[in-house]
């Protein structure tokens, strides 16, 4: 989904996927999977306290804060590239673009959309028989 975001705002900005909008692509899903790792690994930290929905809503209310800081702190670094403000930054233009676009789309992808997935996949909880 992050992926299909860059490639919107690069056609919305007009700019052509060139190698340094790859690089944002690439950067961009190495962000997301680390993202999922953290949300994950907090998830097994609460899971054994908690039920399975539960422990899901928790994991995401304990990373919202820091993934919301990660997409702040990108989106103010990469701004200048964005409006191509200084010499040479029109040729990082599409970097930032595509970085921008895949965290904004990142940031409710996380605790909205990979916790369904996650309960899709793994289907219902089974309880134990006595």
């Amino acid at each position: 989904m992050a992926v299909s975001a860059m490639f919107g705002a690069l056609g919305v900005t007009h700019i052509g996927p060139d190698i340094s909008a790859m690089m944002g692509m690439t950067m961009i899903i190495g962000i997301v999977t680390e993202v999922g790792i953290f949300y994950f690994s907090e998830y097994e930290a609460v899971a054994p306290d908690m039920p399975r929905d539960a422990a899901l809503i928790e994991a995401g209310k304990n990373r919202m804060r820091p993934i919301g800081m990660t997409t702040v702190a990108a989106i103010l670094t990469l701004l200048p590239l964005t409006f191509a403000i200084g010499q040479g930054s029109a040729m990082q233009q599409p970097l930032a673009v595509a970085i921008i676009s895949g965290v904004v789309v990142q940031l409710p992808l996380t605790p909205l959309v990979m916790p369904v997935l996650f309960v899709l996949l793994h289907g219902q909880v089974r309880s134990e028989a006595p």
